[in-house]
């Protein structure tokens, strides 16, 4: 019998985790219901604060149960089988925790949870309206994985049903209910990468914290206290849009180091269903940052913090519903959810709505004129071209959706997404750049300088001339060679992009440097914008002028089966044969493998595979740096799924490196390319295999052609010539002893394949064992030629052997520059610093404000006149 109590236990957590946010949503309305703000109905809110920490604790049963129930291997459960197996390391499991619905919506709970507690300890006086919030949304989160069947109705998925429960028409189950599968399918092997093991995670946490600042604006519209939210809001909406983009960047360079398209973002529709509310949380913080200081923008800054986190909702509707259907490489399948997911998206539109509709005339609204020098007036259309460039990317890829919406009206539509989408976004996106690149400069000079003109203009001069003369600089090093040439007659967007990130970047650092010297606190929104200008720096260069270096100059197709660009873009690797290629004399050296407690990837041609995949015997000792780690004979342990190969490269100076990349055919998928990248400090070298020949038991070798000779003879093979130089008696054969018995022998021939610059030693087996003939032969997988040994005449003192050939060992591979592209990864970290500040100085001004009541905006006055001076 199967034993089911962890799976009892993971969804009884389930349950009570359900039925906790119930009582706590109840709980915490019930004890704010009528109630002034900070006021509420003690009983009421410890009820709901008590019942919050039993969910917290439910949660935590689920993870634990889940993950025991991966980690364990206990395939009995479906959610085990299908994401895990029993050969992947311990942080690839972690991987499969979230990798299936279920779990990455458990991740999701988890972060409520962890914030939950935090606005408990730390926000008491807006605890019970908030916290009814945040419960509100466990209920619907926790309902997406609970798992119950009432009559036709489906309400989630759970991570603990069955094989049995799951797979019912199977037939082993029906003779076996209680069989157990001896291994899982595995974890995607596109996901085997450590930045999956911490991409989902932050992301999750970018999308449980834009919850936050919803929450209070929510409460806020309940309670009647439409100003006072923005205090503890402020820096929760910047702490969510901080983690967010680091989130989205992290997505972004596991593209880059996993993918093989070439790029770090494809405008994929669940890429950009993340980057739309990421913009629309930036423009939120900019137009709290106005309301700080002249009180406007109150009923836009309600807007943009519900649409973020509405688009959350939307988000996780489009990639888990299964509407993007082929349209998406990330998109889950639909498990039957795709109606709950929309009620859940539906309630809080319609709560969200419906409150602001209702308190829409209650808002503060400031009549302030804005003039062409107020800063404020600036940042505004700096937020309002954010949620522009978010409707843009919103409209094109929500394209499925509005045709399953006619469809399911009963209309058809030809509305397809663009065909190039790369084209159709960065033609409107990179115009939004722009605007941001001038518009974060312009503002920040203006918001810390006096608003009028001759003293604006004294501070842009300098930002100003510094962008021109490192453009014109620029422009020149790339006619001489020395960076990427920009034609200013046929690339000029290219051109102002490069003039207005230069721009961001000086005018931004003019005022970080005059606000370090007042208060370096002050300075997080300038870094901030410095770091996202170098962003905009580094796409500009490595998206714009990517160069391919791997160019086929043979005259030859590889293949008519292979599209234009394959045969037109990459070069062909015989191995061990040196190819000029752009400046780099590359050399493709083997196939090699990952070897269980072996620092370095070891090669194939010395390890012997076995009945078991994952374990091989050492043909010969594994020696990395001067230690012997496993000797000729051993069984070792090896991860098969991927072959990693070595490319080495030689520049002009003589240096040289090697690359790795791995490679993967999937029965699925086809094959699974990851490329290896080498870093320098103007650009990086990235490289991926495009193709390779047949695996081992798909190679087609020709009729087997006999050889009779002597000791010392030679065989012509094609180009290439093999000397037979004796012949010795042996007990093992690749590391397997024969178990000879006496009576029975095994010869083994030494013989020596000279190549085009290497030779190699191959060493056939003729076996007469219990009065029957067996022969084992060897291959030089470089030349693609296979010996054996087929019999022995004692008489003339000759030896049979059988040569059979096929395809040498090659690749195709794709090698691309991509320049200045590190300058994109530093403004990240810069960017991150800047947004950690901003978050440390408006925490403690929102603790500031709810100490000093009124007289801190005199105070903020007074340093904002320090700073002007």
């Amino acid at each position: 019998m199967i034993n089911t109590f962890i799976g009892d236990l993971g969804h009884f957590s389930v349950i009570l985790a359900f039925v906790s946010a119930i009582v706590s949503a109840l709980a915490y309305f019930m004890a704010s219901y009528r109630q002034p703000l900070g006021q509420d109905k003690l009983d009421w809110k410890l009820l709901g604060r008590g019942a919050f920490f039993v969910h917290v604790i439910a949660v935590l049963g689920i993870i634990g149960s889940l993950f025991e129930i991966i980690y364990s291997h206990r395939y009995e459960y479906h959610y085990a089988w299908s994401h895990s197996s029993n050969h992947l390391p311990t942080h690839y499991m972690i991987s499969c925790f979230w990798e299936g619905q279920e779990g990455s919506f458990l991740l999701w709970i988890f972060w409520h949870t962890v914030l939950g507690l935090l606005l408990i300890k730390y926000n008491r006086k807006w605890e019970a309206p908030a916290m009814a919030v945040f419960a509100f949304v466990q209920l619907f989160l926790t309902s997406m994985i609970l798992g119950v069947v009432i009559g036709d109705l489906k309400i989630g998925s759970s991570p603990f049903i069955l094989m049995r429960d799951f797979m019912t028409d199977a037939p082993v189950f029906k003779l076996d209910p209680n069989f157990v599968p001896k291994d899982g399918t595995g974890l995607n092997p596109l996901l085997q990468n450590y930045w999956m093991v911490i991409h989902p995670p932050t992301l999750f946490l970018g999308f449980a914290a834009a919850l936050v600042p919803f929450a209070f604006a929510i409460a806020a519209l309940w309670k009647g206290e439409y100003k006072e939210w923005l205090k503890p809001a402020f820096p929760w909406t910047l702490f969510a849009a901080m983690i967010m983009g680091v989130g989205i960047i992290m997505g972004a360079y596991w593209a880059y180091e996993t993918l093989n398209f070439g790029g770090y973002w494809n405008w994929d529709p669940v890429e950009n269903a993340v980057y739309i509310p990421w913009l629309t949380l930036i423009a939120a913080a900019h137009t709290m940052v106005i309301y700080k200081r002249s009180k406007s923008a109150l009923r836009t800054t309600y807007l943009l913090v519900i649409v973020s986190f509405l688009l959350v909702l939307y988000a996780t509707f489009l990639t888990r519903s299964g509407i993007l259907g082929n349209a998406s490489v990330h998109s889950f399948t639909d498990l039957g959810l795709s109606g709950q997911l929309f009620t859940y998206m539906a309630a809080f539109v319609v709560l969200a709505v419906g409150l602001i509709i209702y308190r829409w005339k209650n808002i503060p609204a400031t009549q302030k004129e804005l003039t062409t020098y107020s800063a404020e007036l600036w940042v505004f259309i700096g937020a309002a071209v954010l949620c522009l460039g978010a409707f843009q990317v919103l409209a094109t890829t929500s394209i499925p959706v509005y045709n399953s919406f006619m469809g399911f009206i009963g209309l058809k539509t030809n509305a397809a997404l663009p065909a190039d989408q790369i084209a159709h976004y960065t033609k409107f996106q990179l115009w939004v750049g722009v605007a941001i690149a001038v518009l974060s400069g312009f503002a920040q000079v203006m918001w810390y300088r006096k608003n009028d003109k001759e003293n604006i203009s004294n501070a842009l001069a300098i930002p100003l001339i510094l962008t021109f003369l490192f453009s014109a600089l620029f422009l020149l090093l790339g006619k001489i060679g020395w960076m990427p040439t920009v034609d200013i007659t046929k690339e000029w967007i290219c051109v102002i992009l490069l003039l207005t990130s230069l721009f961001a970047i000086f005018a931004n650092l003019s005022m970080m440097l005059t606000l370090m010297q007042k208060k370096i606190s002050l300075s997080g929104g300038a870094i901030a914008h410095i770091g996202m200008a170098m962003i905009l720096f580094g796409i500009l260069y490595s998206a714009g002028y990517s160069k391919v270096v791997s160019e086929n100059m043979s005259g030859l197709l590889y293949s008519r089966e292979f599209p234009d660009e394959m045969n037109r873009d990459n070069v062909l690797l015989w191995r061990n044969q040196p190819t000029e290629m752009s400046g780099y004399k590359v050399t493709y050296k083997g196939q090699f493998i990952e070897v269980k407690d072996v620092p370095e990837y070891v090669n194939k041609q010395i390890l012997f595979p076995t009945a078991d995949p994952y374990k091989s015997l050492a043909r010969a000792n594994i020696k990395q740096n001067g230690k012997v780690y496993f000797k000729t004979g051993d069984t070792v342990e090896v991860y098969p799924e991927n072959t990693y190969y070595q490319v080495e490269y030689k520049q002009k100076d003589g240096k040289t490196f090697t690359l790795w990349p791995r490679a993967q055919v999937n029965e699925e998928m086809g094959l699974l390319a990851s490329p290896d990248i080498k870093s320098f400090a103007n650009r990086d070298l990235y490289t991926h295999v495009s193709s390779i020949p047949q695996p081992d038991e798909e190679r087609e070798w020709s009729e087997s052609k006999e050889h009779l000779i002597g000791i010392k003879d030679t065989i012509f093979i094609n180009d290439y010539v093999a000397v037979l130089y004796g012949l010795e008696k042996t007990n093992a054969v690749q590391g397997i002893d024969l178990n000879l018995a006496a009576g029975d022998v095994a010869v083994q021939a030494d013989m020596k394949v000279f190549g085009e610059d290497k030779e190699y030693h191959i060493h056939p087996v003729f076996v007469i064992k219990d009065k029957l003939v067996g022969r084992i032969p060897d291959e030089v997988d470089d030349l693609g030629i296979r010996i054996t040994f087929n019999n022995i005449d004692p008489v003339m003192n000759k030896f049979s052997f059988g040569v059979e050939t096929t395809q040498k060992d090659y690749i195709i591979m794709k090698a691309m520059e991509k320049p200045f592209i590190s300058i994109m990864w530093i403004g990240v970290f810069v960017m991150t610093g800047g947004f950690i500040m901003a978050i440390v100085r408006r925490n403690k001004e929102s603790k500031a404000d709810s100490s000093d009541g009124n007289d801190r905006p005199k105070v903020m006055a007074k340093q904002r006149k320090k700073i002007v001076a």
